[in-house]
């Protein structure tokens, strides 16, 4: 039996009601008819709201967030914290949200219903990767007794790998013979550098990743498995994956390197948004990149029972102008979706911390509903979706939903996206409906996979308006 988190209802109006959660998921509870634990709405859960509280759920460990309700999360009679609901996104991203980490035992308690929480881990799910050829496992021997403040000097650990690498070290072939040149960005507990190859003066791009959690040996064999699944991917419109490595407590990756920099890099280069000849043919290519991921036979896919066997199609979850990489040769603009289920892989592992609500994971712009309410269940469209997002926000400069005043995860829930043409009535009115249609989310989302939106009858009226304005 698999690690799982059980809360049962155990006051209030529904006593003796179980939920069992025995993978990664997110669940919200409250009244509306969407919430995934839907409490009724009567008298006697008037004080709850319709979007009351979201649950982090990685079994074992589970993490409550409050939206900012007027009568407040308790755990264990005690209530967690909440916003001032008058504040910016901007000042709200740099502050700690309501969340609390619950342990076994805990109450959370909303108006009158209380629930007990139950985590339980089976040790024997760990037998389940031995079957997995991934043998570089090193127990870490960075100290994670207390918690950073900051982010550690990861340079100076790669650097001292690097070194390690030139001694023939079997665990840091991936990295032998490489040297740095520079930062070309970081973010959390992460890094990429631009290093080159000393023999082939090859470039690539270096990732370094650094648990902030301790690394045990299932943990550091999960993200290896999904490693992978991502290596094996190979397709123009997709950043290349070398090679990993895992030593002294750090993760590393070789990545092919896109010289371009980022479609976001690119935004601000050309003062906060694109033109419609620049925008469009990259998220052409983005949907070319998706449609193969979405589709690619991936060597590791956790079965219902016990093991792992062949599947179809990774999902990246992620999508975003920060993740489309841009490459250029014979003055052609190539885009490639970057960092593919790298962050996605990381938190199922429980080595982020588990921040899928945390200020580490930025803030949810470019994500559907559906993400937020059915995060174990996310499926291609979801992609899909932050695609159109994506090509929203390069034409304008706005993102399609508003956020000030919310709290992030609840203004997914609650804000429609705009319409285009309300952002900048210059866009031209064909192409403005293909990314309205593919904003849809309620009550689902209408492009369910880049292959259908290519051969869909407003895919049609998509390339018409590429044709007119093109």
């Amino acid at each position: 039996m698999p690690a799982k988190v059980t809360l049962t209802i155990t006051e209030g109006k529904l006593p003796g009601r179980q939920y069992v959660f025995d993978s990664r998921s997110s669940c919200i509870i409250g009244r509306a008819t969407d919430c995934n634990i839907q409490l009724p709405s009567d008298k006697d859960h008037s004080t709850i709201s319709r979007y009351h509280c979201l649950l982090d759920i990685n079994p074992p460990d589970i993490r409550i967030r409050d939206f900012g309700s007027k009568n407040g999360t308790y755990v264990n009679g005690e209530k967690i914290g909440q916003r001032q609901a008058n504040q910016t996104l901007e000042a709200a991203a740099k502050e700690i949200f309501p969340e609390f980490d619950l342990q076994n035992g805990d109450e959370i308690k909303l108006g009158n219903t209380v629930f007990a929480v139950y985590a339980e881990t089976d040790p024997q799910e760990i037998n389940d990767f031995q079957q997995i050829n991934i043998s570089n496992f090193q127990p870490p021997t960075i100290n994670f007794e207390n918690t950073p403040t900051e982010a550690p000097n990861l340079l100076e650990y790669i650097k001292q790998l690097l070194g390690l690498a030139k001694t023939g070290n079997s665990s840091l072939l991936a990295i032998k013979g490489y040297e740095i040149i520079q930062l070309l960005g970081k973010g959390g507990f992460s890094e990429v550098y631009l290093a080159q190859h000393e023999q082939s003066k090859k470039f690539i791009a270096l990732k370094v990743m650094l648990p902030q959690v301790a690394a045990n040996e299932y943990a550091v064999k999960s993200f290896l498995r999904e490693t992978e699944n991502i290596k094996v991917l190979q397709h123009p419109n997709v950043v290349n994956f070398i090679d990993y490595g895992y030593s002294d407590g750090i993760f590393f990756f070789t990545m092919e390197y896109c010289q371009g920099g980022s479609v976001e890099d690119l935004i601000r280069h050309q003062g906060g948004k694109l033109s419609v000849d620049v925008a469009v043919p990259i998220i052409l290519q983005v949907l070319d990149g998706l449609e193969y991921s979405h589709n690619a036979e991936i060597p590791y896919v956790k079965l219902q029972g016990n093991g792992f066997d062949q599947g179809r199609g990774l999902v990246h979850r992620d999508l975003k102008p920060g993740n489309i990489f841009l490459t250029h040769e014979d003055d052609k603009i190539t885009a490639k979706v970057g960092d593919y289920g790298l962050a996605k892989a990381f938190d199922l592992a429980g080595l982020s911390g588990q921040s899928m609500t945390g200020i580490k994971a930025g803030t949810p712009v470019f994500i559907p509903r559906q993400q937020v309410l059915e995060f174990k269940y996310a499926k291609p469209e979801v992609d899909v979706w932050a695609a159109a997002a994506s090509l929203y926000y390069m034409l304008t400069g706005y993102l399609p939903r508003n956020f000030s005043g919310n709290d992030t995860f609840l203004a997914v829930l609650r804000n429609k996206p705009i319409p285009i043409r309300q952002r900048d009535a210059s866009i031209p009115k064909k192409l403005a409906e293909v990314i309205d249609l593919g904003l849809i989310e309620e009550p689902e989302i209408y492009f369910k996979s880049a292959m259908t939106l290519k051969g869909s009858r407003e895919a049609i009226a998509f390339k018409e308006a590429l044709l007119n304005v093109l």
